[in-house]
C-alpha cells in the first residue's frame, strides 16, 4: 500500500497527519495574502497596507522588549537560580513610572496624527482623485447575489463587476433584502449595505487583473458562495465588456427582478443588455415602501 493510500485509509501517523495539517494551514495562508489589501492592486488599498505596515512597525516597539525580556526574566528568576532570588522593594520610583507611561503616550500621540489623517482619506465617501471622471456603478444585494447596474451604458450583470483600470469608480450600494457588506480587499474596503438605504465606496484599479469581491455579513444558507470576480480592464477591453453585455439581447425588467430577489446562488455571471431607466431608485423606493407598510401592520 502507497503513502497516499494510506492517508486514505486514515492510518497514516499523527506526525505525517499534522505535517498535512500545517501543510494545508500554510497553502491557504498564502491564498489569503494573495487576495487581500497585502496584495493591493489600488490606490486605496494601497493606502491602507501602508497604514498597516505603518501601525505595526510602531506596535513592535511595545511588544518586541516584552517578547525578549519575558523569557530572559524567566530564566534569571528561575527557581534552580538561588543566588538571585527576586526580593522587590515596593518604593515609588520616579524611572520606572516614567518608562511605564511615557512611552506609551508618545506611541498614542505619534499615531494619532496619522491615523487621523487617513481615516479621513481612506473615508470609502471619500473620492478618489486617480484619473478622470468617475465611473458610475449602482450595486444591489440579492439573496445570495450582488446586482451591478452601470447606469450611463444602461446595462447591468448579476456577480460580475467589472471596472476600467487608470478611472476611478462610485458605487452606490443599496440592499433588496437584509444587510449585506461588500468587500472588495485587494482594491477598498468593506462597505455595508442596507435595504430601504443608500450609501456610497470609492475605489480604483491601477493594474489588470481578476480579484475576489464578496458579501462578508452572515445573511443566511447560501453565504458562503456570496461573492464574484472583479475583472479590472483596459479601457478597450471594458468597452468590449459592455458590448458583450448589449449583445445577449436580455432586458431587465419587473419579471427579471422578481427573479432575482428569489434566494438563489447565482452560479456564473448573469448579462442584461437594457436595465428600465431608474431602477436602482426603484428597487430603493420598493424596499422602503415595504418596510413603511411592515411597520404600520404592527
Amino acid at each position: 500500500m502507497t503513502n497516499l493510500q494510506r492517508l486514505h485509509a486514515g492510518r497514516c501517523s499523527a506526525p505525517a497527519r499534522l505535517a498535512l495539517a500545517a501543510g494545508c494551514a500554510l497553502l491557504g495562508g498564502c491564498s489569503v495574502l494573495q487576495r487581500g489589501f497585502l496584495n493591493a492592486q489600488g490606490p486605496v488599498a494601497a493606502d491602507e497596507r501602508h497604514l498597516f505596515a505603518l501601525v505595526v512597525a510602531v506596535m513592535l516597539f511595545v511588544i518586541g522588549p516584552v517578547l525578549l525580556l519575558a523569557p530572559v526574566f524567566a530564566w534569571h528568576y528561575r527557581l534552580s537560580n538561588k543566588h538571585h532570588a527576586f526580593r522587590p522593594s515596593w518604593n515609588f520610583s520616579w524611572p520606572l513610572e516614567a518608562f511605564i507611561w511615557i512611552p506609551p503616550t508618545l506611541i498614542v500621540v505619534g499615531l494619532a496624527f496619522p491615523l487621523w489623517r487617513s481615516a479621513r482619506a481612506l473615508d470609502p465617501y471619500t473620492p478618489v482623485h486617480f484619473g478622470g471622471s468617475p465611473l458610475e456603478v449602482q450595486a444591489v444585494a440579492f439573496d445570495w447575489k450582488w446586482l451591478f447596474i452601470y447606469p450611463e451604458s444602461g446595462v447591468a450583470a448579476v456577480n460580475e463587476l467589472a471596472i476600467p483600470i487608470g478611472r476611478p469608480v462610485h458605487v452606490t450600494l443599496t440592499s433588496a433584502t437584509v444587510m449585506q457588506s461588500l468587500f472588495i480587499p485587494q482594491l477598498a474596503g468593506q462597505i455595508y449595505a442596507m435595504g430601504g438605504m443608500a450609501t456610497q465606496l470609492n475605489l480604483a484599479a491601477d493594474r489588470t487583473g481578476v480579484f475576489v469581491g464578496e458579501n462578508t455579513q452572515f445573511n443566511g444558507q447560501g453565504f458562503p458562495f456570496d461573492e464574484f470576480p472583479v475583472a479590472a480592464l483596459s479601457a478597450t477591453d471594458f468597452e468590449r465588456w459592455v458590448a458583450r453585455l448589449r449583445a445577449s439581447g436580455t432586458v431587465l425588467d419587473g419579471a427579471g427582478v422578481a427573479r432575482l430577489e428569489a434566494k438563489s446562488v447565482a452560479t456564473k455571471p448573469v448579462y442584461f443588455a437594457a436595465t428600465p431607466p431608474g431602477l436602482f431608485q426603484q428597487i430603493l423606493a420598493s424596499v422602503r415602501a415595504d418596510a413603511a407598510q411592515d411597520r404600520s401592520m404592527r
